[in-house]
């Protein structure tokens, strides 16, 4: 328990207190498990003081000096520290909820374990510092200077780090900070490693040479910020960098995973886009297309224009196109294909086979497309049997030869270049 001389010192007053200490400067402060709530402390002398498991729920320590103070799961609840001296100090595990740190010296002082949940840190010095596994939910340390600190595994969710110094070698490592405000903060340099930056708000913040391995970045306010030498790879391998967060996963994951590679071979050598009108009549011929390609080893995408309600038709239909392989568009009856085709046809070189049921006319404008190389004369067919039953000869066949002059067509122009 804590010296009963020691407390009644204290509840003389700080002046008192303070005369004392200089008179007696080597006596070792103890002041273990004490009751303090509400007390104003301001400008105390509590250097090196043993302080653990004590209760100072709302207590006033502006300006003081607890350098190398033992403050390990002390209750400080809504504690006042503005301006004090905390260097060294050893606050593991304590309960700092509430509490006010702005402009206090937190450099070199453990925090680990602490509870920082709504505390307020704005401008606070936390260079070097420990906080290994505190928790920051909701606090407030805007402008603060954590450069050098240790922050591994540290709860900063929807803390406010606008503008704060995380640079020089901050370890962020494993550290939560979902949807956190880190708007025109500097991670220079910082080890982000298997920390959760999803839905946090990056705008304007420097990201100049993180390492960012295994990072969750999901719905990441990106706006103005300096993205540069992101590095992918773990820490002590050979660097691997990027310059787009959100690019650094796709890598990340294309690098690490054999089935990712697997899906972009297959997206790039066995997608088939077809299109057409999607009327009961019309998506049997459709759907048969759809499964003959299967048994031919393809990947068919039908595309349905009353479906992507979500997304911008020329992005959705561009985007499908450039992942084929070959496009089958039957124009039998069209609808939106000729809208579909304009929007892939004169500016994306891939090989496409118009289809035409007997008894039927290309509509007015299709013949605009005549002029491009990769669009194939109208096939002509007889109904669903007679399609399926020529469909390698008279369809993938050709696209496929197309497919390979396209190739060397693109490489000899590479070549030109």
């Amino acid at each position: 328990m804590a010296d009963q001389q020691h407390l009644d010192l204290l509840k003389q007053g700080v002046d008192a207190w303070n005369t004392w200490r200089k008179e007696h400067p080597n006596i070792k402060i103890d002041l273990y498990r004490a009751h303090l709530n509400g007390f104003d402390l301001s400008r105390i002398d509590l250097t090196g003081a043993n302080l653990s498991g004590a209760h100072f729920n709302r207590v006033h320590f502006i300006g003081a000096n607890l350098s190398e103070a033992n403050l390990s799961k002390t209750n400080l609840r809504e504690a006042d520290f503005r301006g004090a001296n905390l260097r060294g100090a050893n606050l593991r595990g304590a309960n700092l909820r509430g509490a006010n740190l702005r402009g206090a010296n937190l450099r070199g002082a453990d925090l680990s374990g602490a509870n920082l949940n709504n505390a307020y840190l704005g401008k606070s010095n936390h260079r070097g510092k420990i906080l290994i596994g505190a928790d920051l939910n909701r606090a407030n340390l805007s402008g603060a200077n954590l450069r050098e600190a240790n922050l591994r595994e540290v709860n900063l969710s929807e803390a406010n780090l606008s503008r704060a110094h995380l640079d020089m070698g901050t370890n962020l490592g494993g550290a939560n900070l979902r949807e956190a405000n880190l708007s025109e903060a500097n991670l220079s340099w910082t080890y982000l490693e298997w920390a959760n930056i999803s839905g946090a708000n990056l705008s304007g913040a420097h990201l100049t040479g993180c390492f960012i391995y295994a990072v969750s970045a999901w719905n990441v306010q990106l706006d103005g910020t300096i993205q540069s030498s992101l590095i992918i790879t773990p820490y002590g391998e050979p660097m691997i960098t990027v310059d787009n967060l959100e690019v650094a996963q796709f890598i990340y994951l294309l690098l690490n995973n054999n089935k990712i590679r697997d899906v972009i071979d297959t997206i790039t050598s066995k997608v088939v886009l077809i299109l057409g009108r999607f009327t009961d009549e019309r998506k049997e011929v459709l759907h048969a297309l759809r499964d003959e390609l299967r048994k031919r080893n393809y990947s068919p995408v039908l595309f349905d224009f009353e479906k992507p309600s979500s997304r911008d038709f020329t992005e959705t239909v561009r985007t499908l196109a450039h992942i084929s392989r070959f496009i089958i568009a039957d124009i039998t009856h069209p609808s939106s294909a000729p809208q579909e085709l304009q929007a892939i046809v004169p500016e994306l070189e891939v090989p496409v086979q118009p289809l035409l049921q007997e008894g039927n006319n290309e509509y007015s404008m299709f013949p605009d497309f005549n002029k491009y190389s990769w669009v194939f004369p109208t096939y002509i067919y007889k109904d669903q049997a007679s399609l399926i039953a020529q469909l390698k000869e008279k369809i993938i066949n050709p696209a496929e030869k197309r497919v390979e002059e396209i190739a060397i067509e693109r490489a000899k122009r590479l070549e030109r270049q």
